[in-house]
């Protein structure tokens, strides 16, 4: 089936799919969910042939992570799509309502996209999370994976499509995109008409793609520059903890830190304690080590690689960090503002005011005082799962869950008047 073939079944799937109520459409969720793990075996299977292939194409070992399944993460897809089924349904909600003298009654209610297209990379979990977010939030869903997870990302939607007949409801509710070539992208982001919100999820390259040639309204989700500021008023152990978790729990998602600033005060008793456990113990642990890449004041306190010119704009996704000594908070935040890509920011300190002027001069989806930038995520803000992080400011920002899948209309009741 062609592109355009799929989007048109779509497009004819959003006037059933709107008509759902709250209750059927938890129930297509529940559906999906026990589908997903009854095909375990099968999804597990196409994966291993993706990893398989990947490995042999010389994909790098934090990569391959991000492109792996195992029960237990498709266990958790699973219990992501029933958390979206427990959520409130947006669908319906009225944001506002106000009664005119004239007796109209005007409300602003909460309604679907229509057709919710999405482009993303590697991730096979991203299928289930886009399919659950948009059905719940009453919009039919095109899915177009990176060719590296297309039998894992075909695999998950042969089962959620199952799950949908199973219960008697339309399959169209959750479509893939066959083609996955740079042209096959390019029609997506060009369907006027038939797409109503596209939200790639990516590489810089996509994203900047999809900013440079979308023709139907888009959503530039981050790239995660991330950055965390050690102040000179912080708990040098809080700080370190902190760090290690944002660096090293997950190196390949876009919420791991990139870059470490910390305050030139503190930096003689803080940066010794980072090389020792983001490098020695690490290697002495049998763990990748990180490498540090120093800018000349940290190069004179600890071991590391100097710094290049691109180190403080590079979206690594590996073991690596790039640190910097900076004289105080306000030279942090102005670090910050010239290099972030307004993902996720932390600052680490014991005192108020400094954590006050970070959260207010800061311009990211998501600022944090004295904790790990790897909570910016859908599941961990409460909202089930998410489709994306947000990294602009108009319609949605953050992570993006089902009220950031609804748009709204104006519904007026009115008793015969006439203007």
């Amino acid at each position: 089936m062609t592109t355009r073939e799929v989007l048109r079944e779509a497009k004819a799937a959003t006037g059933a799919l709107a008509l759902l109520g709250s209750e059927e459409k938890n129930r297509a969720l529940l559906a999906m969910a026990e589908a997903l793990t009854g095909e375990q075996e099968a999804i597990l299977q196409a994966n291993r042939e993706d990893l398989a292939q990947a490995e042999a194409n010389g994909m790098p070992g934090v990569m391959l992570d991000r492109l792996r399944l195992t029960e237990a993460r498709i266990a958790g897809m699973a219990q992501g799509i029933r958390e979206v089924a427990a959520l409130p349904d947006p669908v319906g909600a009225v944001i506002s309502r106000v009664e005119r003298p004239n007796g109209l009654v005007i409300e602003k209610v909460r309604a679907p996209m229509g057709v919710v297209a999405m482009i993303y990379e590697s991730r096979p979990n991203v299928t289930s999370d886009a399919a659950a977010l948009a059905l719940k939030s009453g919009n039919v869903c095109v899915l177009r994976g990176g060719k590296e997870a297309f039998g894992s990302s075909s695999a998950i939607v042969r089962a959620l499509r199952a799950g949908l007949r199973r219960e008697g409801f339309p399959e169209t509710f959750v479509n893939m995109v066959l083609d996955t070539s740079r042209a096959g992208a390019t029609e997506l982001m060009t369907a006027v008409g038939l797409v109503d919100l596209l939200i790639p999820r990516g590489g810089a390259g996509l994203i900047r793609a999809c900013v440079e040639q979308a023709k139907v309204p888009c959503i530039q989700t981050g790239t995660g520059i991330c950055h965390i500021y050690v102040d000179a008023a912080a708990d040098p152990r809080m700080a370190l903890d902190i760090v290690d978790n944002a660096k090293t729990s997950r190196p390949s998602v876009c919420n791991a830190a990139e870059v470490c600033l910390v305050s030139r005060e503190i930096a003689p008793v803080f940066l010794p304690m980072l090389a020792e456990r983001l490098t020695s113990a690490r290697a002495a642990a049998g763990k990748p080590p990180v490498e540090l890449r120093l800018d000349r004041e940290a190069a004179a306190i600890i071991p590391g690689v100097p710094a290049g010119e691109a180190d403080f704009d590079t979206e690594f996704l590996n073991y690596i960090l790039a640190v910097r000594v900076v004289a105080d908070v306000q030279e942090a935040i102005a670090h910050i503002a010239a290099h972030s890509t307004h993902h996720s920011e932390a600052i680490v300190t014991g005192d108020a005011h400094a954590a006050e002027l970070f959260t207010a001069a800061v311009d990211s989806a998501a600022v944090y005082v004295n904790a790990s930038t790897r909570f910016t995520d859908g599941g961990e803000f409460g909202l089930g799962c998410e489709i994306g992080i947000s990294t602009q400011k108009l319609h949605a920002r953050g992570p993006m869950g089902l009220e950031e899948l609804t748009t709204y209309k104006y519904v007026i009741h009115g008793s015969g008047q006439i203007r």
